[in-house]
């Protein structure tokens, strides 16, 4: 999921929202034999790669992508780190030269299109790529190369009026790097083993632009490059240095792997939280269950539902977030399918104060916002969501388990968290 602000060099955009993921599980077995090879990718919270312009709560890193088979490669940095989606998808801009096949059958190319509740959305080609980071390759997956297509319109099944975010500035990355808790982006929903009509998700073009929705089986689908190493593929860590209070930056490092080598095994004193069907475990807040909660690196704040805490104005520097008067130190209870639970303290300070007294810096542990209104119900069901973003991560390790994919003896099947 990705929901930020931008601000600096007279930029504002505002993305609010999860992306349209439909993952159902599956995906590859792997092995998680012990493997001495480098298994940790520098990730940090620097701003993005836009110059003049602030990405505040972004964690980002860089990525090796490859013509598939070949030497052919190139590095991107400015790649955002999310744990609330699935799948590598880079700016066309952002790889220059490199010629990613295209998946394609019976005259037709195969897109990928992404949206955000906002209206906003990707569109781009769906590729073939090797895909490394640190000493891990991901070889001949599926990854989304974002660019306009040529000759034809976006299908308004994608677009749908929003606003196409397919350039550095808008996005504010060169891409995205989702490593969250299944192996493909839609999973069963999209496949054709369903036998129902599938999300607006995935679309065969033709040259002339008659474009169609599409069922795409789960071996063509956009992947999660971790499934794709051949050790170190059942899980990540992500890993943030811990903050006294706003800062120009912060570093950590996402770690590959669960329990596969001894820099990645989990503590016994971790709280493992099991997830439902939709990936989600249960926030206690307010007296309410937000039972459709969730931890996302993505997010560039912490969203939950509170309509006592006031909302930063429309047209300032800070839609989307709070600004209360005063900071609020609030507390939660995140609770698992299995039932292990644990307390989280946390703060939220005024929006606007924040960026304006801190016009360079870009780590921001008290940024909170909005996230739904009223009461959680089955009518009013975007009420009953705490997205736990970047500023949860800020002195903690979190684990990342991905559905399918074997796990450590003595710990359940995932999908899970813990930390």
């Amino acid at each position: 999921m990705v929901r930020r602000v931008l601000f600096g060099g007279g930029v504002v955009s505002v993305m609010a929202g999860a992306l349209l993921l439909a993952a159902c599980g599956g995906g590859s077995s792997g092995s998680n034999n012990t493997s001495p090879i480098n298994n940790v990718q520098p990730i940090s919270v620097s701003g993005g790669p836009v110059p003049g312009q602030i990405y505040p709560d972004g964690a980002f890193t860089s990525v090796t992508i490859c013509e598939p088979g070949t030497s052919t490669c190139q590095t991107v940095g400015g790649i955002l780190v999310d744990t609330g989606s699935i799948g590598l998808r880079v700016l066309a801009s952002a790889i220059p030269g490199l010629n990613l096949p295209q998946l394609s059958g019976a005259g037709t190319g195969l897109f990928s299109c992404v949206s955000f509740v906002d209206g906003s959305f990707l569109w781009g080609s769906v590729a073939q790529a090797d895909v490394k980071m640190a000493d891990e390759v991901a070889s001949g997956g599926s990854v989304q190369v974002i660019q306009n297509p040529t000759g034809f319109q976006i299908p308004t099944a994608c677009s749908n009026g929003g606003v196409n975010i397919d350039n550095q500035v808008a996005l504010g990355a060169n891409g995205i790097l989702g490593v969250g808790p299944e192996p493909v982006d839609c999973g069963f929903a999209c496949d054709p083993s369903s036998g129902t009509t599938p999300p607006n998700v995935y679309f065969t073009c033709a040259p002339n632009g008659n474009c169609q929705l599409a069922q795409v089986p789960f071996a063509q689908q956009v992947i999660n490059p971790v499934v794709l190493f051949p050790v170190d593929n059942n899980g990540v860590i992500v890993e943030m240095q811990s903050l006294g209070g706003t800062a120009a930056t912060d570093s950590g490092s996402l770690v590959f792997g669960i329990g596969t080598q001894s820099n990645n095994t989990l503590p016994n004193a971790a709280t493992v939280f099991t997830l439902d069907d939709f990936d989600n475990f249960t926030t206690n807040f307010n007296q309410q269950a937000l039972n459709a909660s969730f931890i996302d690196s993505g997010s560039n704040g912490l969203f939950f539902p509170d309509d006592s805490i006031p909302q930063c104005a429309g047209n300032s520097i800070a839609p989307g977030f709070f600004c209360p008067a005063s900071i609020q130190n609030l507390s939660a209870q995140n609770v698992g399918v299995n039932g292990r639970n644990n307390t989280v303290n946390f703060s939220v300070d005024n929006a606007v104060n924040l960026f304006q007294s801190n016009p360079s810096d870009a780590a921001f542990p008290t940024l909170g916002g909005p996230n739904g209104s009223g009461i959680c119900s089955n009518q009013n069901s975007g009420a009953c969501s705490f997205d736990w973003g970047l500023p949860f991560f800020y002195g903690r390790k979190l684990f990342s388990s991905i559905d399918g994919q074997p796990q450590p003896t003595g710990l359940p099947a995932a999908p899970w968290w813990a930390y």
